[in-house]
């Protein structure tokens, strides 16, 4: 079974082209126009073994909102295309990350039941181009269009590229661990029957 998906998102504001492979070997090329989104979508790649392809361009001229929500909504739809009826998936994923002085924590249910849970502080108002109050934002996007429940914890840390890189690391690892096929598991993860 081929998980995969094509699809485009185009609004006044962005216009996005997604190719994703749930089951690939942690491949990205991806260009929003703002390069620190760029390196923790790899990150989330590289930790949550997909392949990516992702090209946005969006209004960076008015401020990285538009562009960082847009990215995160593709992205989000297109796991939820990839994953079809989640038929065999383990369902669930969990990530303690540990990076450098940092600790985070990351748990999450493909329930069908979008839910978004975010527990930390940044103190530093941008990483590159990238606002940190996006952050949060990003994965709440990702969680709605993707019908996912997520939890996100920075439970502690001083450093703030340690902080976001740990969350994005943690999300793809908890990511490949929900997505991944259960040999045991006949159809989805829910005595409901569906998810």
């Amino acid at each position: 079974m081929l998980r995969r998906t094509e699809l485009e998102y185009t609004t006044r504001e962005t216009s996005t082209r997604l190719v994703l492979e749930l089951d690939g070997t942690g491949e990205a090329r991806v260009k929003t126009g703002i390069g620190y989104l760029d390196h923790m979508l790899e990150q989330l790649t590289f930790h949550g073994l997909l392949n990516l392809e992702l090209n946005c361009t969006g209004d960076l001229e008015v401020d990285s909102h538009h562009t960082v929500e847009d990215t995160a909504i593709a992205l989000g739809r297109g796991l939820d295309q990839a994953l079809g009826e989640r038929t065999g998936i383990v369902r669930y994923g969990q990530c303690h990350l540990p990076m450098d002085e940092t600790l985070v924590r990351v748990a999450l249910d493909f329930s069908g039941r979008p839910e978004f849970h975010f527990q930390g502080a940044f103190t530093r108002e941008r990483l590159g181009g990238l606002e940190t109050q996006m952050i949060p934002h990003f994965f709440k996007s990702v969680a709605v269009a993707a019908r996912l429940t997520l939890h996100m914890a920075i439970l502690y840390g001083e450093n703030e590229h340690h902080k976001c890189e740990g969350l994005f690391k943690a999300f793809g690892r908890a990511l490949a661990e929900a997505t991944a096929l259960d040999p045991r598991r006949g159809g989805v993860a829910s005595t409901k029957g569906v998810l």
